[in-house]
């Protein structure tokens, strides 16, 4: 059942009780947790938090601790299985779910005791009506027994006539309910087919703050890098983006509106939120301007820098901005100032010539005292390195509090480290996208691209993460789609693969849809896996919150594939 009050239906109910916490390990979920966070703060909520990497995780932790707890809220898990069909949970318990995943669970919609959601209902949800998906069978029950004779009994004449009735009338409901029946299942799959998301979970949890009169400049700040997560992992359309922007804009007007004699008194301590244009270049204000056009997506992709020519063209698009390579290539902050006043609009001057007519982006930037200024993107993509650090053998939980730490002003050492961590892995995605296609890794399998990459390639242990993988999957179709000829595949998805355990013999697996203009973002790759996997007998582990990710033992790859062919084609 939706929540259309959130503070009435949702934080009324929990502030006087102990809540169980349960958060999926992705960066909007922790900036939706932080803002609740600071919420129980102010109000003495007792809670216990406990990170949940997948659905089996999710049942394990409801099970040991559905006695203590009678209230439960999932941030960005949940929303699109049945709950309680899964978790089996006494009669109770209390979901609150707010999560961007879609479409929901049908059951979770029309379920008014158990589950309740914070989900905003001016998505584009489309959820099918009650009566289409659910009907009362009891009559149905009742008049199969009232035709039912009892043995050995004389049916006189008029009895039979009434049987005869009956019978006719048993058949045309039982006619009548196998036509309801296939209808529903061609709306259910209609309505399930596609996965995508919606709204972000922190700014839902924000509005909720601001409907409260609790917001504050930090809550903010995490909202907008939910806000900003949508759009490095290209989850939500250009449209949605920018008009979600634009809330947040209205909000940081009314957080950071100052005086010009206050602006000249700023204290070390204080912090300031503002809205920007600024360009695709990832990190650039924390690397060499060198460095950061070399390793993002979008001018990688667009100069095609894995190639001889691109190298070149590269070299030209540095001296059209009037550059000299000792400035482009030293730390940003030690570039002369004369050249960093204007850089930004040299950058797009050039990239227009260059056809990067896209550069420029909406954005918001933070500034915790004198000199500490990051954009959005940049905490994102620090965020997501902690979050899925490989570096040494620590566990998903000590990840996850570190990412959650970085994310208090108070903890810029652990931000910076998540900084220098998502520098090496923005260099690693750039060499493999560049390996792959300069060895034709990418081949055409009909209906989608398809790339494996094998054990030993060059960082392979940072894309057995699901994140980094699908991030690595994104830049890896856009950069395959700037330089081949084939125009089909220019159409075509992508699944890519990675070993993920070599010693159980398993492969992580991601499909995303095509790269094309003004695309709702919608996958069916989640849908096509079940199936695969179920036509197949396939090993596969269904464990990830994203259904377009799937664990698969190392010997059922290639059925798998043949199956997902022949379903696609």
């Amino acid at each position: 059942m939706f929540v259309s009050d959130l503070r009435k239906e949702f934080y009324d109910v929990i502030v006087t009780q102990r809540v169980l916490l349960l958060v999926s390990p992705d960066v909007d979920a922790l900036c939706a947790c932080k803002i609740l966070q600071a919420l129980f703060q102010c109000d003495h909520v007792q809670y216990t938090l406990i990170p949940v990497s997948g659905w089996q995780e999710l049942e394990s932790i409801f099970l040991e601790h559905q006695e203590q707890f009678r209230y439960f809220v999932l941030i960005n898990c949940g929303a699109n299985i049945d709950l309680l069909e899964t978790l089996q949970p006494p009669e109770e318990t209390v979901f609150f779910i707010c999560d961007t995943h879609r479409p929901i669970d049908v059951v979770n919609v029309y379920n008014d005791t158990q589950i309740k959601l914070l989900i905003k209902q001016d998505d584009d949800l489309e959820i099918p009506a009650y009566d289409d998906i659910f009907r009362d069978d009891e009559d149905e029950d009742e008049d199969d027994d009232s035709g039912n004779e009892s043995e050995g009994s004389e049916p006189s004449g008029k009895r039979r006539r009434f049987d005869e009735g009956a019978v006719e009338r048993r058949i045309e409901r039982r006619r009548q309910r196998r036509e309801w029946e296939a209808r529903r299942r061609e709306i259910l799959f209609d309505y399930e087919q596609y996965e995508y998301h919606g709204t972000s979970s922190a700014m839902m949890m924000f509005e909720l703050a601001w409907i409260m009169s609790k917001d504050s400049n930090d809550m903010l700040w995490w909202a907008i890098l939910g806000l900003t997560d949508q759009w490095v992992q290209d989850r939500v359309t250009q449209m949605k983006y920018v008009t979600d922007v634009g809330t947040l804009q209205r909000h940081v007007s009314r957080h950071n509106h100052r005086n010009e004699d206050e602006e000249n008194s700023l204290s070390i301590d204080c912090m300031r939120i503002a809205f920007e244009y600024d360009v695709r270049l990832s990190l650039y204000q924390h690397w060499s301007l060198y460095e950061s056009i070399c390793n993002s997506c979008y001018t990688s992709s667009s100069l095609k820098l894995w190639s001889v020519q691109g190298q070149k063209k590269l070299q030209e698009f540095l001296a059209d901005m009037g550059l000299p390579l000792k400035q482009v290539k030293q730390k940003f902050n030690s570039m002369d100032i004369s050249l960093k006043e204007n850089l930004r609009e040299m950058i797009e001057e050039s990239a227009n010539k260059f056809g990067m007519k896209d550069i420029r982006v909406q954005t918001f930037s933070v500034q915790f005292g004198f000199k500490n200024k990051f954009l959005a993107s940049d905490i994102v993509f620090a965020v997501i390195a902690l979050l899925e650090n490989a570096e040494r053998d620590e566990n998903g939980t000590d990840n996850f509090i570190k990412a959650l730490d970085s994310l208090s002003r108070s903890n810029l050492d652990k931000l910076h480290h998540g900084l220098e961590l998502s520098k090496m892995l923005l260099r690693a995605i750039q060499q493999t996208v560049a390996s792959c296609i300069c060895t034709n890794l990418i081949l055409s399998q009909g209906p989608f691209l398809y790339c494996y990459l094998m054990e030993g390639t060059p960082d392979v242990k940072m894309f057995s993460k699901p994140v980094s993988l699908s991030l690595l999957c994104k830049y890896l179709l856009k950069s395959f789609v700037s330089s081949t000829k084939n125009k089909r595949c220019k159409l075509l998805p992508l699944i890519l693969a990675a070993p993920l355990d070599v010693e159980k013999g398993t492969v992580i697996m991601v499909g995303i849809p095509p790269e094309v203009e003004g695309s709702d973002k919608k996958n069916f790759f989640g849908r096509a896996f079940e199936k695969a996997a179920e036509s197949t007998s396939s090993r596969t582990l269904h464990n990830q919150f994203d259904m377009s990710i799937v664990n698969l033992k190392t010997e059922d790859r290639s059925k798998f594939l043949d199956a997902l062919i022949s379903l696609l084609s």
